[in-house]
């Protein structure tokens, strides 16, 4: 599958429907943790990753958006920064870039501004005190981002309930089970319109007996 077509599929996905892929196939797909979170609500974010290190000084974050190609994300392990290492800026000139989005595990700040901007941007927190600018750390190395390891190129896809990265293989592996399952969930909430009980489209007592009675049981859809 050429990478246009995954993103294609991708975009029309969410990250929970991958998470359930991965659950019934487990590829090992990384999840960041929940701290990281998008500034602007609503937007979906699809690229590779182009990683880089710094710690209160953002200076390789300029680096950064100097020699990522577009398509791609700033993946940036923050090292526990607690000054802010982006800002308003950053995505102004990513986005001028062409590039896919930002992720920033630290600080930012003008979100204000950035809350405006229809650019996918996450970030662990907000601080207003900026960081230094004079010492350049290492990119397009293995970074640890939301608590995952992210390599340099690995795909990185996020919406408003997480960003989760994977090699493009084990992306590859787990569409066509997402998009069924996300199918399937969207003829529950079809039928949940039409006043049909969510419970008469699972097997939720067949599935409740089996457990009781010690027996190999999951609980799956019935439509």
């Amino acid at each position: 599958m050429d990478y246009d077509t995954l993103k294609q599929r991708l975009t029309a996905l969410d990250t929970a429907a991958i998470c359930d892929a991965e659950k019934a196939l487990k590829l090992g797909i990384r999840v960041m943790d929940p701290g990281i979170q998008p500034i602007r609500s609503g937007l979906k974010l699809v690229g590779r990753a182009h990683t880089l290190t710094c710690h209160n000084d953002f200076l390789t974050v300029l680096k950064g958006l100097q020699d990522a190609a577009p398509g791609e994300v700033l993946v940036i392990d923050s090292q526990d920064s607690t000054r802010a290492v982006t800002g308003n800026l950053f995505p102004t000139e990513a986005r001028r870039k062409g590039l896919a989005g930002i992720i920033n595990d630290g600080p930012c700040r003008d979100t204000a501004i950035i809350r405006t901007m229809e650019f996918p941007y996450y970030a662990r927190s907000i601080c207003c005190v900026p960081g230094a600018n004079d010492r350049l750390f290492a990119t397009q190395i293995p970074v640890t981002c939301g608590g995952v390891k992210v390599e340099p190129g690995d795909i990185v896809f996020g919406d408003d309930d997480g960003v989760v990265v994977a090699t493009r293989k084990q992306l590859e592996g787990l569409l066509a089970t997402a998009e069924e399952v996300q199918l399937k969930e969207r003829r529950l909430l079809e039928g949940m319109s039409r006043d049909v009980s969510l419970l008469q489209m699972l097997n939720f007592q067949e599935h409740c007996a089996a457990l009781k009675d010690g027996k190999a049981t999951r609980l799956e859809f019935r439509v």
